[in-house]
């Protein structure tokens, strides 16, 4: 089935043809029928698979349709994202396919000053976009009603809970209509998530769009063994050796993000961070830097990269090996997004072999290997343009009397 024979608004079919795509993803195609026709959903799907756009499409659909009958101003769907990036992502796609449609969208987070969104909400939104904290903040102020919302989507609820966020969505469903449409949008599932899910739908179409390899077909993912200390190196023999490339580089902490950086600096390779110690507008502005290209390495935590849609990454790095199988699978699948080639390597050192162990048992298979000769593993550090210290001559050297 295409998009041109759905039973959705000509607008939006407008939106989605310009957009270049002409047949729905599986998770498109299982949840877009379900949604439209006023079911609850929990879906789950891999990363990259197009989850957004599989509850944009039918919520816009259903929102147009009842503004035209017209009704009461005020909130109509609530989308609730783990992180800022990721709601001001949402926030575009439903701009995006909501143009000529009456259908207004918006979103709320922190980091930034709360007047504008107050002023913004004042003048009626009907799809809210929004982070928890910045939600309950506002919710509690009485500047923002629920009352009159249709429609809650939970969008990477799994992370949402890894953040900490279940007591906030609990106490959310105090502020909403108890009759209304909920949708769950998860890329993994454990019993906690069951839990919380099915406490908030009813009767839900579930769907699961998961393949046997959790990583998508088209990401080459590899791991090289590399010891802590020497990882800048091959970093930077990466990114010389792939001048023109887009690389995303992951790494577990915002401390490790700004010292992988600053190496980068001491060999004069151009990169910048993303983390949750960076003020709301340089996130903004680093991520549509790299977005067009004009930034080419950024380095990044998971919290801050989480579910965040990036054209034409070429290369994922794993510059630490994330704590869990899951978030493996969300860094490698920041390349490879929809018909696109991806390839992601993993730097493992001595200390992490443990975690690697763990991540391939949850994988049900080994991660490729990336053979490193110790003629080449020499070699890398030797090109490096870091001046690497002549411990020999350190050692011969005189030691220097200091004056009285």
């Amino acid at each position: 089935m295409k998009f041109h024979e759905y039973n959705i608004s000509e607008e939006i079919k407008k939106n989605i043809a310009k957009l270049g795509y002409k047949k729905p993803t599986d998770i498109q195609f299982k949840s877009i029928p379900a949604i439209l026709k006023g079911e609850d959903v929990l879906a789950i799907a891999q990363t990259g698979t197009g989850k957004t756009a599989a509850f944009a499409i039918p919520i816009l659909n259903t929102l147009q349709k009842r503004k035209i009958k017209g009704r009461p101003d005020g909130v109509k769907c609530l989308v609730m994202t783990p992180t800022h990036e990721l709601a001001l992502q949402t926030e575009e796609v439903f701009k995006t396919l909501g143009k000529h449609t009456p259908i207004t969208s918006f979103s709320i987070h922190g980091g930034v000053d709360q007047d504008p969104q107050k002023e913004k909400l004042n003048k009626g939104v009907d799809v809210l976009v929004a982070t928890p904290g910045r939600l309950f903040d506002l919710v509690s102020q009485g500047a923002l009603d629920l009352k009159r919302v249709e429609i809650l989507v939970l969008d990477e609820a799994d992370h949402m809970l890894d953040l900490g966020f279940i007591k906030d969505i609990r106490d959310l469903m105090r502020h909403l209509p108890k009759k209304r449409q909920t949708l769950f949008f998860s890329a993994t599932i454990n019993e906690k998530i069951k839990k919380l899910a099915y406490s908030l739908v009813t009767n839900a179409i579930r769907i699961q769009v998961s393949p046997k390899d959790p990583v998508a077909k088209n990401i080459d993912h590899a791991v090289a063994f590399i010891e802590m200390d020497d990882k800048r190196f091959f970093l930077e023999n990466m990114i010389r050796n792939n001048p023109e490339s887009k690389l995303l580089i992951f790494v577990r902490t915002k401390v490790r993000a700004e010292r992988v950086k600053k190496a980068l600096d001491r060999v004069d390779l151009v990169s910048d961070t993303i983390h949750s110690d960076k003020l709301q507008n340089e996130r903004e502005a680093t991520m549509n830097n790299f977005r067009s290209g004009l930034l080419k390495v950024l380095i990044a935590t998971d919290v801050s990269a989480r579910g965040v849609d990036i054209p034409n990454v070429d290369f994922v790095i794993n510059y630490d090996l994330p704590d869990s199988s899951e978030n493996y699978v969300h860094r490698v699948g920041r390349t490879g997004r929809g018909d696109q080639k991806g390839k992601a390597i993993s730097f493992c050192s001595t200390e992490e072999k443990e975690i690697l162990e763990i991540i391939e048992q949850n994988l049900g298979k080994p991660v490729q290997r990336m053979e490193i000769s110790n003629n080449q593993y020499q070699h890398t550090l030797e090109i490096s343009k870091e001046k690497l210290p002549d411990w020999r001559a350190l050692m011969n050297e005189p030691v220097k009397k200091k004056k009285r």
